[in-house]
């Protein structure tokens, strides 16, 4: 378009653009020229002001891009007053808004102009007319207040409510925005009529809202909580008049969509979906405003202004962030069921695409709601209890074990992996968690792991198997958490399939080789976790559990080397050396593995060159959680935290980056150990005699031994007696056994719950930061700007 040329540098007016020569304010033949009612796209405004141009105005004639930034400002603001009845004011209104949307990043980039949007603009008041406190309003704020309106805006954005003709057309101040919310759902039961060209016309501000949010990415990564984004910290706060309606259309917005396209299949292919870019934009613009540090929420009140019957009154007044707040304060069954219903309907959809291939449009968008489900669990306990309550848990469950099986193998999206452990985590630190896990599985998606006949319970341990035996090695840190989770939910597992109990026996075998233990300092924690894993189940679940209890007796070689571990320099040397030999980290070939279901392809290796973004390192699981006891009313009360929560010899486990690789060349092995070792500061760590024993005493191997001792001569006298080879005769026998009055008294159920820290509110913001930096390709609002928050590499 011919008013796009000043960018082309072939006129006059670049020159007089880019020359340090400003242009004045009043100069509207000059302005106009920018956001003129030509028909363009955001993808024309990226490929017309490119990257170089915007820089250039920047060093040389900052004037002008101030000005051109406040004018632009500007026409929104007057956009939102005027309410945009006329075609003409709506194509300015978007052209500023894609403008904008081009030229932030490069300002959020350069340091020096930072405090810009934060300043008052000297005369640049709105319009001129109004009172002088108006006009002091800083940009920031005027464009944001600008945005919220015009998402408000009757036949802009919103359906009207009126007869249409100018004159009666709706002011935009009088006009109540909770009856315009964009979809029923939460709080709001009319459904709009869809309208394809509302829908283009939010995602495009919403674009926009998410671009002003961004400068978050420009700031290195800090652990001080108190770093709040200014942007988001205003549009959240009181100031924002239409804070509740937007909250809940966006949440409804994205709870309401069914790519399945009106449950029709293959609906999709005949006609476009407008709505989900609407849908991906809403996801994306929630989530961060819901970036916030519950682990400091000792935060000021709100003033008691929030309305609508959807939210809870009678609890104490939540932060200062609105949207934190409202989300915080749901609290009726039939909101939380309309969530959840949405949230599991939309994670399951890459799996339903495996029965009817293209039957329904894959959505790309789960990362982002894996993290909104997060922080729905994580302020708001009681949509947390809701999701527990029934085997709907399980409906949420399924896919994120899909996705962690799905990317265990690929570089580039680690993040995944950790924000699914996370959720499991936190779910596994409630007893109806695993309470829930003892439902059969039936349904067959559709997944790289053996065949098996099971419980959810029995899927859970097979996949993290499989994740810890054959997943990349960055995974490392993970490990401490799976196992953890299984931990916490061992006590009430009913009844392990076959499959799932060699899984853990391997796992055991695995970890407790002498290369193994010996090789970094807190390796036997995951020894002492599954050691704890068995002593649940044998004291708290024996009767279903002779599955279990065949392969312990099976494996029993594994349980007594543990009992003999040598603790002398010379057999710690030997047993370092076989490390050396050993290239394979976790062998496979003794792990009974079965013939993958049917229709499942393997797990693939990130394609070369795939981008990702780096995360920062999450804290160690005696960080992420704290100790809670089971009483026998079922009640949990926090044990105090101990001088050190997990390892004995008083070194809590450290968090890593990304995790070195268990295994590889002797030369590796060194740099492993200096890296793993939190003792790294007084020189390079090696294991002592000292330091195994302090450890090796405190193996829980009492239960087992004694169930050995036990069962063991009894299994063998059968097979004497009875000639048997076959497990299902010694399986009967298992099952009809008993140990009453023979075990050690059982040991309390301990629960390890995932607390809040500062630590994990930073991994969430980078990792939420990097989802939304390379999800955003069309157009790349981001790519090629200086950001600090990550870096961006290629695989």
């Amino acid at each position: 378009a011919d008013d796009w040329i000043l960018w082309n540098g072939s006129s006059a007016s670049v020159t007089t653009f880019v020359s340090p020569q400003p242009v004045e304010a009043t100069d509207d033949a000059f302005w106009d020229q920018f956001w003129a009612d030509t028909a363009t796209s955001v993808q024309d405004v990226f490929a017309l002001v490119p990257a170089a141009e915007i820089r250039a105005v920047r060093e040389e004639s900052p004037s002008n891009l101030a000005t051109l930034c406040y004018k632009a400002v500007e026409k929104l603001v007057q956009g939102a007053e005027s309410g945009c009845h006329t075609e003409k004011e709506r194509q300015i209104v978007l052209n500023c808004c894609r403008l904008l949307t081009r030229i932030l990043p490069y300002i959020f980039e350069d340091p020096d102009w930072r405090g810009f949007f934060w300043s008052t603009v000297p005369g640049a008041g709105r319009g001129g007319g109004d009172e002088d406190d108006e006009n002091a309003r800083p940009l920031a704020e005027s464009l944001l207040l600008a945005v919220t309106d015009l998402l408000f805006c009757p036949d802009f954005t919103v359906q009207s409510h009126r007869r249409s003709t100018v004159d009666t057309a709706e002011d935009i101040h009088s006009i109540d925005s909770c009856e315009y919310i964009w979809e029923a759902g939460v709080g709001f039961a009319h459904s709009p009529q869809p309208n394809y060209i509302h829908d283009l016309n939010r995602t495009e501000l919403l674009k926009l809202l998410l671009t002003c949010f961004s400068e978050a990415m420009y700031l290195p990564p800090s652990s001080d909580s108190s770093n709040t984004n200014p942007w988001v910290q205003f549009f959240c706060s009181t100031e924002n008049r239409h804070a509740l309606p937007l909250f809940t259309s966006l949440l409804n917005v994205v709870c309401a969509y069914d790519p399945v396209g009106y449950g029709i299949p293959y609906n999709h292919l005949l006609f476009s979906d407008y709505r989900e870019p609407l849908v991906e934009e809403a996801a994306q613009v929630l989530i961060v405003t819901l970036d916030y540090d519950s682990s400091t929420s000792s935060s000021p009140t709100v003033d008691g202004t929030t309305t609508g019957t959807a939210m809870d009154d009678v609890d104490p007044p939540g932060p200062d962030n609105l949207f934190v707040n409202y989300l915080s304060r749901i609290h009726r069954e039939e909101d939380f069921q309309f969530i959840l219903k949405g949230v599991a309907r939309l994670l399951s959809n890459p799996l339903v695409q495996t029965y009817l291939p293209n039957s329904a449009k894959k959505i790309q968008f789960h990362q982002e709601l894996l993290v909104l489900f997060w922080k729905l669990c994580d302020f708001n306990k009681k949509f947390l209890f809701f999701v527990l309550k029934s085997s709907d848990v399980l409906d949420i469950l399924v896919p994120i074990l899909y996705f962690l099986n799905d990317a265990r193998a690929d570089q580039s999206r680690v993040g995944l992996m950790h924000i699914g452990v996370f959720i499991l985590l936190l779910l596994s630190g409630e007893r109806n968690f695993g309470v829930r896990l003892n439902k059969p599985y039936s349904v067959r998606v559709p997944m790289d792991i053996p065949v098996f006949t099971g419980t959810h319970a029995d899927l859970l341990i097979i996949v993290f198997h499989k994740i810890i035996t054959s997943g990349h090695q960055r995974l490392q840190p993970l490990f401490d958490c799976l196992l953890t989770i299984v931990v916490n939910v061992s006590p009430y597992l009913k009844s392990l399939s076959m499959v799932a109990a060699n899984k853990l026996l391997h796992l055991l075998e695995a970890f407790s080789t002498t290369w193994f233990l010996f090789s970094a300092v807190q390796n036997h924690h995951l020894v002492f976790f599954l050691l704890e894993v068995f002593n649940n189940i044998i004291q708290y679940q024996f009767d279903g559990n002779s599955n279990l209890v065949y392969a312990v007796i099976r494996k029993r070689n594994v349980f007594h080397q543990l009992a003999n571990l040598p603790t002398d320099s010379q057999s710690i040397q030997k047993g370092l050396q076989r490390k050396k030999k050993t290239p394979e980290p976790i062998s496979r070939t003794n792990s009974q593995e079965g013939v993958s279901m049917e229709g499942s392809r393997p797990a693939a290796p990130a394609e070369p060159g795939t981008l990702k973004t780096s995360l920062v390192a999450t804290p160690g699981i005696d960080k992420l959680t704290e100790k809670s006891q089971v009483s026998e009313d079922g009640t949990m009360r926090s044990l105090e935290p101990e001088a050190s929560q997990l390892s004995p010899e008083g070194n809590p486990p450290t968090a890593l980056s990304d995790g070195e690789p268990w295994s590889g060349e002797a030369s590796h092995s060194r740099r492993d150990r200096r890296r793993l070792s939190s003792a790294s500061s007084s020189g390079q760590w090696a294991p002592t005699p000292d330091w195994v024993m302090s450890w090796k005493s405190k193996l829980p191997l009492q239960t087992i031994m004694r169930l050995l001792q036990v069962l063991v001569p009894q299994v063998e006298k059968i097979c004497i007696d009875k000639g048997l080879t076959d497990e299902s005769e010694i399986l009967k026998f298992l099952q009809h056994g008993t140990l009453v009055g023979l075990l050690p008294v059982p040991h309390p159920i301990l629960i390890r719950k995932y607390q809040a820290n500062s630590g994990t509110a930073m991994w969430f913001r980078t990792y939420m930061w990097g989802v939304i930096y390379l999800r955003n390709v069309d157009p790349p609002i981001w790519y090629d700007t200086d950001v600090k928050l990550f870096e961006i590499q290629r695989v």
